[in-house]
């Protein structure tokens, strides 16, 4: 019995061990790799996974573990640095119900962040696009209580005056970007859109630059909701520039008033010489009052032809032009029989020395 024992081969028991061992490694692979691919619930609160700047691998992967998301972190970390997988991208991220060890790896790697959208209006002004930029609660606050000197200096801007230089558009955009980042994607695409009309304006024009032409935008812009209206109230203004005219319009009087105006205009606000008043003033104001849309940037470069001079809100966000002093003042005494706060101007040949 001794001598059968002893006339077991070495090399059998080494390889009864390998195959054994190799029988393992096998299972063990096929185990690891199943887990690695097999999706489980996510349990977060609105399926919301952060990265912040700064994060490790190794940290995202103690950080998924304590939330219940990978059950091995250094089998996860030692996977990704096996396939060249270890730089993940920081952000927020939307997960699926149901996730791998893999797909997380993978959007982590691929970085599609959660994407949050903010929309700035026509006609607003650049402290009412901070103000609304400043509501988002994604959006990280840089220019908080800053004045518009201030405000140009951080963004970078070779600009006296920031006003009109700001796209109004919807903007998408990741947690952690700033109120600087929208309002620099903004200014870009106004630069944009005002070379390309400026570049196929109409001729005959009475501006000297794209800036000019800008300020008359914000004017449109403020003058009217109805976009079928803005090429018509562009000809006014364009027509009373040309026979030297004053543009005589409401918004840009708001605008110079700026915290006195209490929702009124009066007739002493009307002959109070301001640089925006251009019931006093010839020409256009010296800045944009506000910031244009693409389709008020377009009508001020392509006005309406005509004869008309004057218009009146009708009170139905609508205007009655008119070509003659005359017929004006009948429309005022139809229409306006006395301003209101949200009155739309109407040029008219105001008497200063009444």
């Amino acid at each position: 019995m001794e001598a059968r024992i002893m006339d077991v081969s070495p090399i059998r028991v080494v390889l009864a061990l390998a195959l054994w061992v190799l029988l393992m490694m096998g299972a063990s692979s096929y185990y690891v790799w199943n887990w690695l691919r097999t999706p489980q619930n996510i349990v977060l609160q609105d399926n919301v996974y952060i990265i912040e700047r700064g994060s490790t691998l190794h940290g995202v992967a103690k950080d998924l573990n304590k939330k219940g998301l990978i059950r091995w972190p250094r089998l996860w970390v030692f996977y990704a640095q096996l396939q060249n997988l270890s730089k993940i991208k920081a952000g927020e991220y939307q997960l699926a119900q149901r996730e791998s060890p893999l797909s997380l790896l993978s959007r982590f790697q691929t970085g599609e962040l959660l994407q949050y959208h903010i929309t700035l209006v026509e006609g607003r002004t650049l402290t009412d696009f901070i103000t609304t930029l400043h509501r988002h609660q994604k959006l990280s606050k840089t220019l908080v209580d800053k004045n518009y000197a201030k405000i140009v200096a951080e963004l970078g801007l070779s600009i006296e005056h920031p006003e009109g230089y700001f796209f109004p558009d919807t903007y998408q955009f990741v947690r952690g970007d700033t109120d600087k980042d929208i309002l620099l994607r903004a200014h870009l695409r106004m630069n944009e859109v005002l070379h390309q009309e400026w570049i196929n304006r109409a001729e005959g024009l009475p501006y000297k630059t794209a800036y000019e032409a800008l300020i008359m935008a914000s004017i449109v812009e403020k003058e009217t909701g109805a976009v079928f209206e803005r090429k018509e109230i562009a000809g006014v203004f364009v027509r009373r520039l040309q026979k030297n005219m004053r543009l005589q319009t409401d918004p840009t009087v708001i605008y110079g008033m700026g915290e006195l105006y209490d929702g009124n205009i009066r007739k002493k606000d009307l002959r109070t010489p301001t640089p925006y008043n251009t019931y006093t003033m010839h020409g256009l104001p010296p800045t944009p009052i506000a910031m244009p849309g693409k389709e008020a940037i377009r009508a001020a470069l392509h006005p309406a032809s005509g004869n008309n001079l004057f218009f009146v809100a009708k009170g139905d966000g609508t205007h009655y032009f008119s070509a003659t002093l005359d017929e004006h003042e009948n429309a005022v005494q139809k229409y306006q029989k006395s301003r209101r706060s949200n009155y739309r101007s109407s040029p008219v040949e105001l008497r200063l020395e009444e």
